[in-house]
């Protein structure tokens, strides 16, 4: 591994690639936040309405930028990052939550922020996995930028966060799930999370850490143990009470999500001193990368099925996530693969074992040749791909074009290779 010359790729797309095509056409100087419902291409801004879920993830964003030790920035570039945060937390401070005292973030804005419903649905409080990330956001902004409204207002919004899932009361909508069952992300968003104000609290509220420890714990753990099977694959839906779910929702994995996961939990066994749970992330990133990559067309594949044949997905469930499986499951997806990016070189860091290597450098190979924009007066990636490697038009998730893992991913990638 040539660091030197892999920071300069690396540093070389998040600087002039990535944060080229966003700043500033992101920034929305009139109403505060931050604009990305782009098309897929980066051509036409499709509409102005602001999502939580992204407003949450640029002011992370934009905060981890402007304090990275990575010699990416010179000061001047760091205020104006700083500025950028503060233009979003301002914004966010001011609009994301139900009510005064009603700790639950509202999904979806009016470009002045203002709610707005999706759809035919009646709820605002649409997905908490929005409130997740305002939390992330409010705490990188407090480490960046010293505020501890901001590091209190992430606490309080963490706190309603477990008190509701605590209850089982709440949304995870675009993809809704039977209360009968438990889904992987909600545990490993949780591991972030709390990892994420951890770092805020270390300032702001040391006599708070103990805690946020023992929820990275709980959180982490819970995945090693109910989720991850023998294998080391972790399946992305389970009973309520922690057993096997037969059929496609249950036997089906998501490499992406199992890829980024597995650093979270790394980050985790560093807080705990837990090498036993550094080991099993890194054995987790390993076999979720051979099961995921498509040995016919390359790049790695959306959903995986585990039961029966490896690319068959039948299924009478009317589970929504059931039916992205089996409609998406050959789509390649930007962000799975800028997250493979990162956990490879890391676990090949930690390990020294050559494989770890190897997949990073096919999983880069696939990136140069299909993600990374032709089109070089555009810069930001290629959002999503057809199983055989081509553009497609399709949402993933939300309606936006959205920087959040790969900018999150170079950006660790660079401090790695410092």
């Amino acid at each position: 591994m040539d660091k030197e010359k892999l920071f300069e790729f690396y540093s070389h797309e998040l600087k002039d690639n990535i944060l080229r095509f966003w700043l500033p056409r992101c920034l929305d100087r009139e109403f505060g936040g931050y604009l990305n419902c782009f098309d897929n291409r980066g051509k036409n801004l499709v509409s102005h309405d602001k999502y939580v879920w992204s407003q949450g993830r640029f002011l992370w964003m934009f905060s981890k930028l402007a304090s990275t030790a990575a010699p990416l920035f010179s000061e001047q570039e760091r205020s104006k990052l700083r500025a950028l945060a503060a233009n979003g937390y301002e914004f966010l401070r001011r609009h994301c939550l139900m009510g005064k005292d009603d700790w639950r973030c509202i999904f979806l804005l009016n470009r002045d922020g203002s709610p707005k419903k999706v759809g035919d649905y009646d709820t605002l409080d649409m997905s908490i996995y929005a409130d997740c990330f305002a939390v992330i956001g409010m705490a990188a902004y407090s480490v960046c930028c010293g505020n501890a409204d901001a590091y209190l207002f992430g606490k309080t919004l963490y706190e309603s966060i477990k008190e509701r899932i605590e209850k089982g009361v709440f949304n995870t909508l675009p993809y809704p799930l039977d209360p009968a069952y438990r889904a992987h992300g909600i545990p490993m968003i949780l591991t972030n999370v709390a990892k994420e104000l951890f770092e805020a609290a270390c300032i702001h509220d040391k006599p708070y850490c103990k805690e946020l420890l023992s929820d990275i714990e709980r959180t982490a753990t819970d995945v090693t143990t109910n989720f991850m099977d023998k294998d080391h694959l972790i399946h992305e839906v389970i009973t309520k009470d922690n057993k096997p779910v037969p059929g496609l929702l249950g036997q089906h994995i998501n490499p992406g999500h199992s890829i980024e996961d597995s650093w979270f939990i790394y980050d985790a066994s560093k807080l705990l001193n837990r090498p036993d749970l550094a080991q099993t992330a890194a054995h987790i990133m390993k076999e979720s990368f051979i099961k995921g990559w498509d040995e016919q067309f390359g790049g790695i594949l959306h959903f995986v099925n585990l039961d029966g044949e490896p690319l068959r997905f039948i299924s009478d469930s009317t589970e929504p996530t059931v039916t992205l499986v089996k409609g998406g499951w050959g789509d390649k997806l930007w962000w799975v693969h800028s997250e493979t990016l990162y956990a490879s070189l890391l676990f090949y860091s930690l390990t020294g074992d050559e494989q770890y290597m190897r997949i990073h450098d096919k999983t880069l190979d696939y990136v140069r040749n299909h993600f990374i924009n032709p089109d070089k007066e555009t810069g930001e990636w290629i959002q999503i791909l057809t199983r055989e490697g081509l553009p497609q038009d399709k949402v993933v998730a939300l309606p936006v074009k959205d920087p959040f893992h790969i900018t999150r991913n170079l950006l660790l990638i660079c401090e790695l290779l410092t």
